[in-house]
């Protein structure tokens, strides 16, 4: 076998902890290969976090619209015409600027990129499109892919995969699932003009956030007009004259235009030929790997949404940073998986870093609880109906703060500062002291004073 096809490290997946992995690898001196199958920049750039927010800004401008007038801004209603095939068009070419940058990045670090759907041979041999490369060490980052319950009418479903691409959008939509995308999409479609409806198996959605957050976003979408029907779920869906029959489990049938599944993702592993090697699954289908990202074969690792660990793109780079490291570095590094900052794009946003709550007090924390709700300065003179949530968990004998949960306008980029200062461990005394930024929703946590239990 001549050079050219051994290397260093081969990584299977370019999306966002394949290529930082790739990267940060071959700085190191490592001789690289990248394999993908699909599109540079994996689930993020492409069919996740980087189009949705597109959309998530484009459906709000329809509120900055109607609030324009509290500003003197005269915007007639009949001059107002909104372009689906635009707003996909122009995401579509930024999407595909940030392929080329993805490129760059790889090429100008030494990295070569092979094209193609990879099969591992052995534990140390991967064979794209029939020829084979020979790598000391190989890294699986192929992420997940969405997932549609096995029912009648699946075929008529779509997944967040599709709905970037949708060549129109449909008068009435049926969003299933109680997860971020799904209350992500619901809120776009609610702000583009769709009819939405939101349906969800358990009582309430957003399971894993703090309870009151999750009460709190209930009111507000209904205020954004999306319909919220917790306590059911699709058992089938009938394609009927150009729209479709969802029949739900309470014995109810909704029509509607377009019927979208956010219900699940699964660990994308097909082809690999993993189990055969030796590498362990676990139950739910991911890699099974210890805390340094290595499996049961000593010569395959791998990172990101395909190991189970919470599936956001900034984790994916923390591991490929600590992984890249522990081959061809000094070796020091773990993974903290504690304190890990997080948004919805839903609207209004959500944002959420620390223990929640309920979190707080099963870890057997005595806490004290400070909230606030209040109309942001924004929408005083607009008379929109929205409202702002405010949290933080306080341990009581310590005075730290183990929590800070927003629902509100600009809750990510707000919450992204409280992380530093939860993650460094600041005290309840030490927000108190800080001055905040006047006029600010922000200075709302650091100018709240009396509990509220």
């Amino acid at each position: 076998m001549s050079d050219s096809t051994q290397y260093d490290l081969i990584v299977i997946g370019a999306g966002s902890g394949g290529v930082r992995l790739a990267r940060m690898s071959a700085q190191k001196g490592a001789k690289v290969a990248v394999v993908e199958s699909r599109y540079l920049g994996g689930t993020c750039v492409n069919v996740g976090c980087v189009p949705k927010k597109l959309f998530v800004y484009g459906a709000h401008v329809s509120e900055e619209l109607d609030d324009a007038s509290g500003y003197g801004w005269q915007v007639p209603k009949d001059q107002i015409r909104f372009e689906w095939p635009t707003l996909v068009a122009n995401k579509n070419a930024e999407i595909e600027r940030l392929n080329g940058v993805y490129q760059r990045l790889l090429i100008n670090s030494g990295v070569t990129i092979i094209e193609g759907s990879a099969a591992l041979v052995d534990a140390n041999t991967v064979e794209v499109a029939g020829q084979r490369y020979e790598a000391a060490q190989i890294t699986v980052a192929t992420g997940s892919w969405p997932v549609v319950p096995d029912l009648p009418g699946a075929e008529f479903i779509l997944t967040s995969n599709e709905m970037f691409y949708l060549p129109q959008l449909p008068r009435h939509a049926v969003v299933w699932g109680g997860g971020y995308i799904a209350v992500e999409f619901a809120g776009i479609l609610a702000g583009l003009g769709v009819d939405t409806t939101l349906i969800y198996r358990g009582d309430l959605f957003l399971r894993g956030f703090d309870h009151d957050v999750r009460h709190f976003m209930v009111d507000e979408m209904k205020k954004k007009g999306v319909r919220l029907k917790f306590g059911s779920t699709i058992e089938s869906v009938e394609s009927e004259g150009g729209h479709y029959l969802v029949h739900l489990s309470d014995g109810s049938t909704l029509t509607t235009g377009l019927v979208m599944a956010a219900t699940g993702r699964r660990a994308l592993t097909d082809g690999l030929g993993l189990e055969a090697l030796g590498v362990e699954l676990e139950p739910s289908g991911h890699i099974r790997v210890d805390e340094h990202f290595r499996t049961a074969v000593p010569s395959i690792s791998a990172l990101g949404d395909v190991i189970g660990t919470p599936q956001l793109t900034p984790i994916a780079l923390a591991q490929a940073m600590v992984l890249s490291r522990r081959l061809f570095g000094d070796g020091e590094g773990e993974m903290d998986y504690n304190n890990i900052p997080t948004a919805v794009f839903c609207q209004p946003n959500i944002g959420t870093v620390g223990l929640t709550e309920a979190e707080a007090r099963d870890k057997g924390y005595e806490v004290t609880i400070y909230r606030s709700e209040f109309k942001p300065m924004k929408y005083v003179l607009t008379g929109r109906d929205e409202r702002c949530l405010m949290k933080l968990v306080v341990d009581s004998e310590s005075d730290r703060v183990l929590g800070a949960h927003m629902v509100g306008p600009d809750a990510g980029e707000i919450t992204q500062g409280l992380a530093v200062a939860i993650k460094s461990g600041a005290t309840k005394a030490q927000f108190d002291s800080t001055i905040g930024i006047h006029p600010t929703s922000a200075e709302e946590f650091v100018t709240m004073r009396e509990p509220v239990r």
